[in-house]
């Protein structure tokens, strides 16, 4: 893969999306758009595979990906299988936009966690199984709930899990806000450039405890599931006093999760591969000119777009998608 922006331009429907979707998968290990291996198969075949050349810290790497329905992606990086596809992640750092992921601003709380878990995952790796640690702990600690209020187990059952609850849990939350932190300086400046003015992040949720579990562990008996958490807290995007989840344009949602890709792009500890689908559509021509100036100072960015016009600016290499095939 060559350095600078890489333009990929061709009608609607002829594979754009197809491209930059196997990009994600040989890098990420998983779709951005579907976790069901069946939907990444050409329909009529009954497995897939990619192949990614690239060069990093100029050496030469190679990653081979099979895809079979029913069964689990088989992943090779440089000639050795990984135990799994989505180790890939840890050594070929990439970020993605598609229309699809304006639900991170738009849809409910569980969209949010789980976008900025994988946040924490990916500027601070060492935490990155925290949010799995945590749920883990949470099924066990409802399991006992639920075996209490049917009687077939005493309150004492409980407890070893809502002390693990309340371990992982503080630290879940203080990871998200510590992330938030960091990211909140560069996610003003960016979403301002792109005309945002007055954008912030802010955490919502108390941290958890020991004490406060025990405190509502009648409450939480009674409804067979924890009430308290960080499985059910969320970030509020705003700018100025206005919600944009409730508040926001379409066109604004598309500047904040821009905007978050940008200030997570420069936090990175290795600069990511930026994918951008179909970023440049709903953007003026004064939005395009500083998208254009921004992507220019990243490592690596692959933008699709219908017309070679869309950019303006001078890619470093232009691929033009037909149907069936790339040139």
């Amino acid at each position: 893969m060559s350095p600078g922006v890489v333009l990929v331009v061709g009608e609607n429907g002829v594979g754009k999306t197809n491209l930059l979707e196997a990009l994600h998968v040989a890098t990420q290990g998983f779709s951005p758009r579907t976790r069901t291996e069946r939907e990444l198969i050409r329909f009529g075949e009954k497995e897939a595979s990619i192949r990614l050349a690239l060069v990093r810290d100029r050496t030469q790497h190679e990653v081979r990906m099979r895809l079979a329905a029913g069964t689990a992606k088989v992943a090779e990086l440089d000639g050795a299988r990984l135990p799994s596809a989505e180790l890939l992640r840890r050594e070929l750092p990439a970020l993605v936009f598609t229309p699809d992921r304006l639900a991170v601003v738009k849809a409910g709380p569980a969209a949010r966690r789980a976008y900025f878990d994988r946040v924490v995952g990916r500027l601070r790796p060492a935490q990155a199984g925290l949010p799995q640690e945590y749920a883990a702990a949470l099924a066990q600690r409802n399991a006992g709930l639920r075996r209490a209020q049917l009687g077939l187990s005493d309150r004492a059952a409980i407890a070893p899990w809502t002390e693990r609850v309340a371990e992982a849990g503080a630290r879940l939350g203080a990871e998200r806000r510590a992330a938030l932190e960091a990211l909140g300086p560069g996610f003003a400046e960016r979403a301002g450039e792109l005309g945002l003015g007055s954008a912030t992040l802010a955490y919502e949720g108390v941290p958890l405890t020991v004490e406060s579990l025990h405190g509502r562990l009648e409450a939480d008996i009674a409804r067979g599931t924890t009430g308290a958490g960080p499985h059910l807290d969320d970030v509020r995007i705003t700018a100025g006093a206005r919600d944009l989840r409730s508040f926001g344009s379409q066109g604004e949602q598309r500047l904040v999760l821009l905007a978050l890709l940008f200030a997570e792009a420069e936090l990175a500890p290795v600069r990511p591969l930026l994918l951008l689908d179909d970023v440049l559509s709903e953007l003026d021509a004064g939005r395009r000119r500083i998208l254009a100036s921004r992507i220019a100072t990243m490592d690596q960015t692959v933008v699709t777009a219908t017309q070679r016009s869309a950019l303006p600016a001078d890619p470093a290499q232009v691929v033009e998608v037909t149907p069936g095939q790339a040139l």
